[in-house]
């Protein structure tokens, strides 16, 4: 995730936001090593990664929140 600031965070801020980091990535690879897919945003909607993820769920999903055509 790459967020652009036009301004640093403060050096706690820092240090969060690479231990919330570091918690994703862990729980990231921990789902692949298991075989589990994981859902991300990206480009502005839900993506399910990995090799067991559902192919028609995330459209199917879009389409009863109403999010297609919007």
């Amino acid at each position: 995730m790459n967020i652009h600031r036009k301004t640093m965070p403060s050096e706690e801020g820092r240090r969060l936001l690479g231990a919330l980091s570091q918690a994703v990535d862990k729980a990231l690879e921990r789902k692949r090593r298991l075989g589990q897919y994981a859902v991300i945003w990206q480009g502005g909607k839900p993506v399910l990664l990995g090799e067991d993820a559902p192919q028609s769920a995330a459209s199917n999903h879009e389409t009863e929140i109403g999010l297609l055509g919007s």
